[in-house]
């Protein structure tokens, strides 16, 4: 069986940005707006990845999962209704809010879905911040009055991450990407946010954004202080029970196929490109037992796999 594509899905952000079109050579909607995301797979109720071309042309993400899961993906999740992993690129010409996913614990409580995650640093302009933990000595009492403050980016850690690098977000950990990136997002199937501090901005009527405070509260992990960037192991860049990522360097010629030929992957390149068809930044589904992809050219990719 052949790799399988799909159309990303773009979503205008606030604090986007136009790199998707420069870095990424992408066709964006309209020439002027700004694209913070691009939904690259991605099976949720309201948003569905439809496959470009091949014998599954027009079909969804989610019918494939639903009624050619052994024959793709060569793995059973009868728990999972829906594609497990969502992949997004970010594009951030501006601050993000600072904000949390709540864990499984938590999540049901608050009618929300839980979100653990890993950003993989395509693009970093010299200086750009990602925000990540909380500063030695923060409590949850300090916290708490830094919001009533205003005052939250005093107590929030911030690190200045190189291309290449990458950082594991588990959820509960306070994050924010700073402006200036370009960053592959590789993340469990949910959309809960809950924002705890947008920077005192407002919008141009003078309202500020809504907060999720009580949330936040709840869900932050107020022991997570001052991480670093992650230091890969080997190939692997990060590994939970969700997903797990490896960075591949090939050189010209040098091919990549299935870890397990009985079980799918996703591949992300990065640089470079794949067969003279999957260019950079592009992300394929190849299915169970399909025939490896060749690199054309130096070319790093991602690698994404479902722990079986």
């Amino acid at each position: 069986m052949s790799a399988i594509t799909f159309k990303p899905l773009y979503m205008q952000r606030i604090w986007g940005g136009r790199n998707l079109e420069t870095i990424y050579q992408r066709d964006l909607p309209d020439t002027h707006s700004p694209y913070g995301e691009a939904w690259e797979i991605v099976d949720r109720e309201d948003a569905q990845s439809i496959v470009c071309d091949g014998q599954f042309a027009g079909k969804s993400l989610h019918d494939l999962w639903q009624n050619h899961r052994k024959e793709i993906f060569g793995i059973d999740f009868t728990e999972n209704s829906r594609f497990p992993l969502l992949i997004k690129i970010l594009d951030s010409s501006d601050d993000l809010s600072i904000q949390v996913h709540p864990p499984a614990h938590l999540a049901k409580q608050f009618n929300g879905e839980p979100k653990t995650e890993m950003w993989f640093i395509a693009n970093a302009t010299p200086g750009a911040k990602l925000y990540i933990g909380l500063k030695q000595g923060v409590t949850r009492e300090s916290f708490e009055q830094a919001i009533a403050d205003g005052t939250v980016a005093d107590v929030v850690h911030s690190i200045t991450p190189e291309n290449g690098d990458s950082i594991f977000i588990e959820s509960g950990r306070l994050h924010a990407i700073g402006a200036g990136f370009l960053i592959h997002e590789i993340q469990q199937n949910s959309d809960t946010t809950y924002r705890v501090f947008d920077w005192n901005r407002k919008d141009s009527n003078g309202n500020p954004r809504d907060l999720h405070i009580a949330e936040s509260l709840a869900c932050i992990n107020f022991n997570d202080t001052e991480p670093k960037i992650d230091t890969p192991v080997g190939k692997t860049l990060a590994s939970c029970p969700y997903f797990t990522t490896t960075l591949h360097h090939l050189s010209t010629g040098e091919t990549i196929g299935n870890p397990n030929p009985n079980q799918f992957s996703l591949i992300t390149v990065v640089s470079g490109s794949l067969d003279h068809i999957y260019a950079s930044g592009q992300t394929i589904l190849l299915p169970k037992s399909s025939e490896p992809l060749t690199s054309t050219e130096p070319t790093s990719v991602l690698q994404i796999t479902i722990p079986a």
